[in-house]
Formats: C-alpha cells, sequence, structure tokens
C-alpha cells in the first residue's frame, strides 16, 4: 500500500498537476493547441533527443542485449496490436492511433523515476539504456508510423526526413562517434529547452482533455489499455528469458515495459492527425491505471520472481 501511495504521489499527481494546469489554460484561455504542439514537436523534442544521447555514457555487452530487448519488444507490440485491430476495422488514421499508444510507452519521466524508487541506481543506469532505444524508436519508426495514418508509407518514409528530431539523432551520432565537445554557447540553450520538452507535452495532454470528447469506441481504447499496461510486460518476461538478461538488467528492462503509454504520442498524434481524442484517453486511462499494475510487478521482482 506504501508503494502504491509514493508511486501516486510522486510519479502520477505531478503528471495530473501538469496536465490540470494545460486544461485550465485552454479552457479560459481558448489557447490553441496545436501551436504549442507544433513548438514542442519541432523545436523542445529535437534538443530533449539531442541532449539525452549527447550526455549518456553506454558501455557495451549488457548494452547491446538491453538494446536487442527494446527493439524486439517494441517491434512484438506493433504486430500483436496490428492483430488484435483487426476484429475493430479501424481506418488507417484509427490505425496508425492504435498501434502507436500500444508500441511506445512513457519510459522516461515516469519510467526512470518508478526505476530509481524501486530499485535505486544501479538499475536506473540500465532503464535508461532502454529509454534512450525507444525514444529513438519513437521518433523515427512512431513518426512513419502515424504520419502513414495521412499518407502512403513511401510518403511517410520521406517525410521522415522533414522531422527535426531525427536531424539531432543525426547530429547526436556525429557527437559521440567523432568526440566533438559540443561548445557550451551551444549545449545551455539545447539543455534549456529539452528540459522544457516534457512539461510541454504534459500541458498539450491537459489541453487535449479540455477540448476532446470520449472516443466514440470505448472498447477500442480498453484494448490499447490491456494491451500496454499487461500483454507488454508478459512480453517482457518472456525476452529476458530468450536474452538471457539477469539482475539489474532484468529488473530494469521489465519495469520499463509495463510503463503506460508515452504523453509524445498526443503530439505526433496532434502532429500528424491521426485520432487524437483516442489517443489522449489512451494515454489517460494507461497512466490512472498503471499504478496499480506497476505496484504489482515492482512486488514480484522484488520478491525474486
Amino acid at each position: 500500500m506504501q508503494l502504491i501511495v509514493t508511486i501516486l504521489a510522486d510519479d502520477i499527481l505531478p503528471i495530473f498537476l501538469i496536465a490540470l494546469v494545460g486544461f485550465i489554460l485552454a479552457r479560459t484561455l481558448a489557447l490553441d493547441v496545436r501551436m504549442l504542439s507544433r513548438v514542442t514537436f519541432n523545436a523542445l523534442a529535437p534538443c530533449l533527443v539531442f541532449n539525452l544521447i549527447v550526455t549518456s555514457r553506454l558501455g557495451a555487452g549488457e548494452l547491446g542485449r538491453i538494446i536487442l530487448f527494446t527493439v524486439l519488444l517494441v517491434t512484438a507490440l506493433g504486430v500483436v496490436a496490428r492483430v488484435a485491430a483487426i476484429p475493430f476495422r479501424l481506418s488507417r488514421p484509427d490505425l496508425a492511433a492504435f498501434l502507436i499508444v500500444v508500441m511506445f510507452s512513457n519510459a522516461g519521466n515516469y519510467g526512470l523515476s518508478v526505476v530509481l524508487f524501486a530499485f535505486g541506481q544501479d538499475v536506473l543506469a540500465r532503464a535508461v539504456v532502454y529509454f534512450v532505444t525507444s525514444a529513438l524508436m519513437m521518433y523515427s519508426l512512431g513518426v512513419v508510423i502515424a504520419s502513414s495514418g495521412r499518407r502512403s508509407v513511401g510518403e511517410a518514409a520521406r517525410g521522415l526526413l522533414k522531422v527535426p528530431t531525427m536531424w539531432a539523432l543525426v547530429a547526436a551520432v556525429v557527437v559521440l562517434y567523432t568526440g566533438v565537445t559540443v561548445p557550451v554557447g551551444l549545449s545551455r540553450p539545447v539543455e534549456l529547452l529539452g528540459s522544457a520538452a516534457i512539461p510541454a507535452m504534459l500541458l498539450v495532454l491537459g489541453m487535449q482533455l479540455e477540448r476532446g470528447a470520449w472516443p466514440d469506441r470505448p472498447g477500442v481504447v480498453v484494448m490499447a489499455s490491456v494491451l500496454a499496461l499487461i500483454v507488454a510486460p508478459l512480453l517482457g518476461f518472456l525476452l529476458v528469458h530468450v536474452l538471457g538478461l539477469t539482475g539489474a538488467a532484468r529488473q530494469a528492462v521489465i519495469v520499463e515495459s509495463a510503463m503506460p503509454s508515452a504523453v509524445i504520442t498526443t503530439i505526433l498524434a496532434l502532429e500528424f492527425d491521426v485520432a487524437p481524442s483516442f489517443v489522449t484517453a489512451v494515454v489517460v486511462v494507461t497512466t490512472v491505471a498503471s499504478p496499480v499494475t506497476v505496484a504489482v510487478l515492482i512486488a514480484l521482482l522484488q520478491s525474486g520472481y
């Protein structure tokens, strides 16, 4: 019970308080959510990704298996979600929205804090690897899927070249492999803009709540939520066994796999106009339900399961 209360106070409550600010601003000032969404997508998120990768100091060996775990998990969730969506006969935009909310979880501001609270710094170091890998996939594969809801796959892939975050990834990789030192005059504004990305995403979430109605097909919301919160960690248990991940790495990736749908998916849904009200609903439902599912999972891991 204490664990659940702590997660609620430290991880869930801050998310909803910031979202509440967005809700109030949208309700009282009639602010345009798309404007903030585009600022976040085109400026803040690229800085977040660049700063995260450049400042990360990742080793080898175990690192490779954690990266492989993340890639396999996200891919497997995409396959499972595609099969689960068949009975619902979703349109292309709705299917794109369904896929991104199932495949991509809130492994950053929520997941990392939960890992630190439950298991400490050693496990947190492994969780960061998961987060970086999932962020890379979200801003590449996730963008392609979201944009394919309104375009052909070829057009979506070409459109990826126009996404600022992709160029931020390229720049970060160049910095890492060349060993170039980023000047302080450049690194500081990038860090400041990146640190604003997550609060901005949560403001967008709140603004979306104010303007959005409950989706016409709540059954699809429930299905997406079950896949994200229950099926994902079950696949995680299977993959750690297959890849031989044990100890701190095993704890890190399983907990991260059980996180609610990523807030950034609301940004993608708005940017590419793929069922934003549905995406917002899944993010909210999974975030509200996650303290229970995550607390049970952490209890199992701490007991040696």
